[in-house]
C-alpha cells in the first residue's frame, strides 16, 4: 500500500470527521471536527500500535518465553529482509493474528494462543508469513490508523446525538439527523476500510506465500481460522469492531450487525488464489490440505507436548 493512497484514505477519513463536525455545529463544528482529525492523525501514528496491542491484552513475549514461535517469526523476517519485529500472545481462544506497527522498525506480529495451539508450525509460518508481508508493504500504518479515525468517527456520531438532537437548534441536524448520522457516518468508515481490505488481503497472502515457500501452508491455516472463527466468539474483537480488518480473518461473530460487511474478502477466494499459485511456483502438496481439519505434513510438525509454554 502506498504512502500516497494511504495519504488519500486518510484525507477521506478526515472530511468524514468534518462533515460529522458540521452536521453538529455548523463551520465552528467543522473547524473544530478538522482540529480533532488533525490530532487524533499525529496521535494515532505513533501511538495507535500500542493502543490496538493494548485492546486485545497483548503481552510481548521472547526467547525465555516462548522460544519457538520467536524464532519462526525471527527466520521468517529474515527471509523477508525485515527487522526482527517484536512478538506478542493474546489470551484468547479464537485463532487469529495480526500485524501493527507504523514501519517495519517499529512493528509487532500478535498472534492468540489459539492459532499456536490449533495449527501445525507450517501453518503457523504461513500465518506469521502473511502478516510479514503487510509490514513489508507498509499496511500496518494504514491498518492501526484507519482503525483509531474509524473509532472516533464512531463516537464523534454518538456525540452528535446529545448535541445536535434537538429540533429547535439551528446549527444542528435534528433529532432525525443526529439518528441518521450515527448510522451512516460509522457505516462510510466502514466502506472506506472495505475499499481497501480486499487487495490488501490478496496481496499479503501472495506475498507471505512467497515468503514461507509453500502457498498450501497458508490456504491450510486460512480455512483452519475461517471455521474457529465462526464458533469461537473473540470477546475483544467484539468490543472494538474498527479495528477487526487488522485480523488475518475478520474475527467478529456476525451476531450482530457488526458482520453485516464484511471488512475481508471471501476464504474461498483467498484459498483458490493460494492454490493457483502453488500450481504457478510449482508447490508440491495434497489438494485436501487446504480444508479444515488437514494440515501439510512435513518436519515441522510437532506434538502438543513440544509446544512449550507459550502453546
Amino acid at each position: 500500500m502506498s504512502y500516497f493512497r494511504t495519504a488519500l484514505l486518510l484525507a477521506g477519513l478526515t472530511a468524514l470527521f468534518m462533515g460529522v463536525g458540521y452536521l453538529i455545529g455548523g463551520a465552528g463544528g467543522a473547524v473544530i471536527a478538522l482540529a480533532v482529525a488533525a490530532a487524533t492523525n499525529l496521535f494515532a501514528y505513533w501511538n495507535s500500535d500500542r493502543m490496538v496491542l493494548a485492546m486485545h491484552g497483548a503481552h510481548e513475549v521472547d526467547r525465555s518465553t516462548a522460544p519457538e514461535l520467536v524464532d519462526l517469526v525471527a527466520g521468517l523476517a529474515a527471509r523477508a529482509a525485515l527487522p526482527m519485529p517484536r512478538v506478542f500472545l493474546m489470551d484468547e481462544a479464537q485463532p487469529n493474528a495480526f500485524a501493527t506497527g507504523r514501519n517495519p522498525q517499529n512493528a509487532a506480529v500478535a498472534v492468540t494462543t489459539g492459532l499456536v495451539q490449533s495449527l501445525s508450525r507450517e501453518e503457523l509460518a504461513g500465518v506469521i508469513a502473511h502478516e510479514l508481508a503487510h509490514i513489508k508493504h507498509h499496511d500496518t500504518l494504514l491498518m492501526t490508523i484507519t482503525a483509531t479515525i474509524a473509532g472516533a468517527i464512531s463516537m464523534l456520531a454518538q456525540f452528535g446525538m446529545f448535541f445536535g438532537g434537538n429540533r429547535d437548534n439551528n446549527n444542528g441536524p435534528g433529532i432525525l439527523g443526529s439518528i441518521a448520522m450515527m448510522i451512516l457516518a460509522p457505516l462510510a468508515a466502514m466502506l472506506v476500510q472495505m475499499a481497501i481490505s480486499r487487495t490488501r488481503e490478496y496481496a499479503a497472502d501472495d506475498l507471505g506465500a512467497r515468503i514461507a515457500g509453500e502457498p498450501l501452508w497458508l490456504a491450510s491455516a486460512l480455512a483452519k481460522i475461517d471455521n474457529a472463527a465462526h464458533r469461537i466468539p473473540n470477546a475483544a474483537a467484539e468490543h472494538n469492531p474498527a479495528a477487526a480488518h487488522m485480523f488475518i480473518i475478520n474475527p467478529l461473530s456476525g451476531r450482530g450487525f457488526d458482520n453485516l460487511f464484511t471488512t475481508h474478502p471471501s476464504t474461498e477466494n483467498r484459498i483458490a488464489a493460494l492454490r493457483d499459485l502453488g500450481r504457478e511456483l510449482g508447490a508440491r502438496g495434497v489438494d485436501a490440505a487446504a480444508r479444515p481439519g488437514h494440515a501439510p505434513q512435513g518436519p515441522w510438525n510437532r506434538s502438543s507436548a513440544s509446544r512449550g509454554p507459550w502453546g
